[in-house]
């Protein structure tokens, strides 16, 4: 999950064989709705549509999630606002070696090289200003 600059507000990493909008309801945990009470709206792609994405988000506050579709007209690639967003957030932190691949034995170690990714990009940001 990140915010509408792309920094990471969450992030968890589960096996391949859970689908997206199953595990949805670890990343909107209550936890994090506490941590950031300001988020009304949740931007998703396709994959987080259903009911269980709806439940989960009710479950732990009062966000409204909203799928952000690709026009119908629409064929092949082309850059769709608010799910570039993570695109683009995914991309930055595929830039580090270790996790261009997926090698890691265990989840909290993929959570944990991902955070320090997105702490070395913030703090080169910090830098430059």
């Amino acid at each position: 999950m990140t915010d509408h600059q792309g920094l990471l507000l969450n992030v968890v990493v589960h096996p391949g064989n859970i689908q997206d909008r199953d595990g949805a309801g670890r990343v909107l945990s209550q936890r994090l709705r506490r941590r950031f009470p300001f988020i009304e709206v949740i931007f998703a792609d396709a994959g987080y549509q259903g009911p269980r994405v709806r439940k989960a988000a009710g479950k732990s506050g009062t966000w409204r999630v909203e799928i952000v579709k690709r026009p119908d007209a629409q064929k092949g690639f082309a850059v769709i606002a608010k799910r570039w967003i993570v695109e683009r957030t995914l991309a930055w932190i595929s830039r580090n070696r270790r996790l261009a691949r997926d090698f890691e034995n265990l989840a909290r170690t993929a959570t944990a090289l991902v955070r320090l990714a997105m702490i070395k990009l913030m703090l080169r940001r910090l830098a430059r200003t």
